[in-house]
């Protein structure tokens, strides 16, 4: 690698102004054994492995990140990961870069020492220490100090991750929760922030963050707080939370406001990491018996079929599967699937999304179509090309249950083979049948 400038040379003639400049290109090699062996740059934090080879922090942090477990130049295995510092290279290459100084060449600066598991194990007893105190500036300061890490590199990230400072975050918040929600907004939210990239947590943590107090404290600030990024977080922690495991639906369903809050979120425009984890968690409610039985009549008052249907039309993978399965949910409650069988919209997205999006989300069609079919929709269905995407669908791999639906739909949509122009399956006839 090579740097280069120019040095400038300028003719002058006696009593006259300049009247030009000539360059000449100069070029400056570095030297072999300060680069790094991986991105053959100059190394600003060299350190040697096992096997005695240096390389750049960064470069090598990358390599053993990867899944290897070999000295990229000898080929060894390694015995251990241990990254020692070359300070003797490090400080030749400070002093060569001083050196060139004048060639445009830019000192590197000295690098941070890594943190530890010990760095790691100490904020966190001093962060469940403040929190038990309720001192909440002196636990926003350990924050910044997390943060400021976690940016530092990924082997810093992973060994936060590792050191389990996810459960003491969790049960942080719990016990800032039990305080005053106002009060503590700002650290609630820095709480949330740190969490988000720390997913999955252990069973510890979660119970933490799925106790009463926690899931009360999350429904309030969805509800009474304008900072988007801080609703973000609360929805992407419920989502967590209730996807890993449903034991925390039930209490969850019980905090008053929470179905408005989900769907008040759904309603923010352009923001739509905030709607696919808020349709996760409705369509997770309403997965349960309880969680229909008690909450189905309210997202129907709030619009959740009319949104649902909405956010279908130009949905991707992820939010299509969700939509689909809040409103096939919603479809098992009388009110909801007639609320569902009255939309303009819903058998004509319905049909559309079969084999257009994922597995996942075609057997979701299938079994909302079903159902929409048996309560008097299956001519409407026909109209819309529903008996050819079932035919084609019966060819290709689907389960088992989908299947057996699909078939049903088929031989209901048979008999009207004969009685309306729009059914023609004359250019299926070869396909194979599988009913």
């Amino acid at each position: 690698m090579a740097f280069f400038w120019k040095r400038p040379r300028a003719s002058r003639l006696a009593g006259k102004k300049l009247l030009s400049k000539q360059t000449s290109k100069i070029e400056l090699t570095i030297p072999t054994h300060f680069r790094c062996p991986i991105s053959l740059d100059l190394m600003k934090d060299p350190v040697t492995l096992s096997t005695g080879i240096t390389y750049d922090r960064e470069s090598i942090e990358k390599w053993i990140c990867d899944g290897n477990q070999t000295c990229p130049v000898t080929n060894q295995v390694l015995t251990n990961f241990d990254q020692i510092p070359n300070h003797m290279i490090r400080r030749m290459i400070q002093d060569w870069c001083v050196e060139n100084r004048a060639h445009g060449v830019e000192r590197i600066p000295t690098p941070r020492t890594p943190i530890t598991s010990y760095d790691i194990m100490e904020i966190c007893s001093k962060m469940m220490d403040s929190a038990s105190k309720g001192d909440g500036k002196k636990f926003l300061d350990l924050v910044e100090k997390i943060n400021v890490w976690s940016k530092e590199s990924e082997q810093n990230k992973s060994l936060i991750k590792d050191n389990g400072l996810g459960y003491v975050l969790a049960a942080s918040f719990e016990s800032f929760s039990g305080q005053s929600f106002e009060k503590h907004q700002d650290l609630l939210k820095e709480i949330l922030l740190l969490l988000t990239w720390m997913f999955p947590l252990g069973v510890e943590g979660r119970s933490k963050l799925g106790s009463t107090r926690s899931l009360r404290c999350m429904a309030w600030l969805l509800l009474s707080v304008d900072d988007l990024s801080l609703k973000k977080c609360c929805v992407l922690t419920l989502k967590e939370l209730i996807s890993t495991d449903q034991i925390y639906v039930n209490p969850l369903i019980d905090i008053d406001g929470i179905a408005e809050a989900l769907i008040n979120l759904i309603k923010v425009p352009e923001s739509h990491s905030a709607k696919r984890s808020s349709f996760s968690v409705i369509y997770h409610i309403l997965s349960t018996e309880n969680g229909l039985n008690k909450l189905s009549s309210t997202f129907l008052e709030l619009g959740v079929v009319e949104l649902s249907l909405e956010a279908l039309v130009e949905a991707e993978k992820g939010l299509s599967e969700m939509v689909l399965g809040v409103l096939d949910c919603i479809s098992d409650s009388k009110e909801g699937s007639e609320r569902v069988q009255t939309h303009a919209l819903s058998v004509p997205l319905v049909v559309k999304k079969i084999l257009r999006v994922s597995p996942m989300a075609t057997d979701l069609c299938v079994s909302l179509l079903w159902k929409l079919c048996n309560n008097g929709d299956i001519v409407e269905a026909l109209h819309v090309g529903a008996f050819q995407k079932l035919l084609l669908m019966l060819q290709v791999n689907c389960g088992g249950e989908t299947k057996v639906k699909a078939t049903e739909m088929l031989k209901m949509m048979n008999q009207y083979k004969n009685k309306l122009e729009c059914f023609d399956s004359g250019h299926y006839k070869y396909l194979r049948k599988s009913y």
